[in-house]
């Protein structure tokens, strides 16, 4: 197995004039929590757009697992073992919690025009199963008591911890995170960061974009920079926290304390 999961070559996206994504070459090795920092309108977004299948690119491509992938769509691609959650979660508010996380998983017999006429003894076999699941998963990420509440009524950071859970539906190998800790109150921050860290210690691999340099710095190793759409700087947070260019645009300085 490759130490790779995760590898771009010459990725490219433009915006009318506007190029977004210039030129990233990067590798995403096996079993780390690589974080992805940069100032706003960076690039970083639109990065994981065209990693995962949101945004197809002008040019280059992408690699998961040593198979092109590039310009695939994101249901191949969650199929495949890469999942995303988004910097705002947008649950199916009227619906449960639980309901949320059952419509994860692709191809669900049910989905299927003739699924319920033609095959209702698998349809329901799979939705008990799929059921299960579900419920382990929102035990997991602690919120099996909120099962069956309405997805609009919970708290912001538990709508996260919600994407979390759809994500895990697919088993995946990957997952990329958007902002995770944006707009969560610090004690279900600390109860995300931990089941991350536990999905990690399992062997699943992130990429994180984050804004919250601390949280980057002590969670994140590697650490990639972007800046116009470009990689400035790949390497350790040690690294990071010694590099000038990133402790003068991002991190802060001492001299101004």
């Amino acid at each position: 197995m490759s130490e790779t999961i995760l590898s771009t070559q010459g990725l490219c996206r433009s915006f009318g004039m506007l190029r977004a994504v210039n030129d990233v070459s990067l590798q995403v090795r096996r079993g780390s929590m690589t974080g992805l920092i940069g100032p706003n309108g960076a690039g970083k977004s639109t990065l994981f757009n065209l990693l995962t299948g949101a945004l197809k690119p002008d040019s280059g491509s992408v690699q998961l697992d040593g198979r092109d992938v590039t310009g695939l769509p994101p249901d191949r691609l969650f199929s495949s073992g890469l999942g995303r959650t988004f910097q705002i979660p947008r649950p199916f508010a009227r619906m449960s919690v639980l309901e949320n996380v059952m419509l994860a998983p692709m191809g669900q017999t049910g989905e299927t025009i003739s699924g319920p006429f033609l095959f209702r003894n698998k349809m329901k076999s799979e939705e008990t199963r799929i059921r299960a699941k579900a419920l382990e998963v929102l035990d997991f990420v602690t919120l099996a008591p909120l099962a069956d509440h309405p997805a609009g009524q919970i708290s912001g950071g538990q709508m996260k911890l919600l994407e979390l859970a759809r994500v895990l539906m697919g088993d995946p190998a990957l997952i990329l995170l958007d902002e995770p800790a944006a707009g969560v109150n610090p004690v279900l921050t600390a109860t995300l960061i931990g089941k991350i860290e536990e999905l990690n210690r399992q062997g699943t691999t992130f990429v994180i974009i984050e804004h919250d340099m601390d949280f980057v710095m002590r969670h994140c190793d590697p650490v990639i920079a972007l800046a116009e759409g470009s990689v400035i700087f790949e390497g350790t947070s040690a690294e990071a926290l010694a590099n000038p260019v990133l402790l003068d645009a991002y991190l802060g300085t001492t001299e101004d304390a």
